[in-house]
């Protein structure tokens, strides 16, 4: 087992994690605004108490997003600061692929939706294969409405659903059957797990390209893009009862 380092603040939760000498340590936390404020010096602790230092890590991993665009900057910029510092290289990693590892069971081939909360009436989703230990996206993080998934999925009917949109959007999205996890998240174990993945597959990136992963352009709207917003959910949520 690789020494890593590995965190994520692209939701509303701190995830932190640290592999060394055969151990693992977890911890989480407050994430948004209070990650910025909080993240270092949870991370300092953190190699304090496992008596490791930056420079014993083989790499630093970080939740790149998609999610609040504070928090995966607090976590691109914190990650690149003590990487640069440290002399080490960087592993990306996409916050849904997270959410979709820790809603895995078992290490049986296996497809998973990872669908977040994205405020403003959308969702950030990510379809990932698992397969011979490994994962793979088959459809790379996008911005979409409840609809747009929709669509997609009676083409397609997914297998397992995970993460914060299906509460969120509990009475729109249509999962026909499909294993619904609402719970997952990128914690810290899942996050780990990721990252060790990723540094087998030799993916490690320089310090200077730990950059994050946007799939939306911009986080307000204008009056008139809100009320077509609620316009549109008011059809659904309509469509959804007569559904029932």
């Amino acid at each position: 087992m690789a020494t890593l380092l590995a965190f994520d603040t692209a939701t509303e939760r701190m995830s932190l994690a640290l592999a060394a000498h055969g151990r693992m340590w977890l911890r989480e936390g407050e994430g948004g605004a209070q990650a910025s404020a909080t993240i270092v010096g949870a991370v300092m602790a953190l190699l304090g108490e496992a008596g490791v230092s930056l420079h014993d890590l083989d790499a630093i991993a970080f939740g790149r997003g998609p999610g609040a665009f504070t928090g995966i900057r607090t976590a691109c910029s914190v990650a690149q600061g003590l990487a640069m510092g440290a002399g080490k290289p960087v592993l990306p990693v996409d916050s849904l692929l997270a959410v979709a590892e820790d809603a895995r069971e078992g290490d049986g081939p296996q497809r998973i939706w990872a669908v977040a909360d994205a405020r403003m009436g959308e969702i950030y989703a990510a379809e990932y294969a698992f397969a011979g230990g490994f994962w793979n996206a088959g459809v790379p993080p996008m911005l979409v409405t409840p609809q747009q998934l929709n669509e997609r999925w009676s083409a397609q009917v997914p297998q397992v659903v995970a993460g914060s949109a299906l509460g969120a959007f509990a009475d729109v999205l249509q999962t026909r059957g499909a294993r619904c996890v609402p719970g997952a998240a990128p914690r810290a174990a899942a996050l780990m797990s990721v990252a060790q993945s990723v540094w087998l597959r030799d993916a490690a990136v320089d310090a200077a390209l730990a950059l994050p992963l946007y799939v939306r352009d911009k986080v307000a709207q204008t009056t008139a893009e809100r009320e077509a917003a609620r316009a549109e959910r008011g059809v659904v949520d309509d469509a959804a009862r007569r559904g029932r």
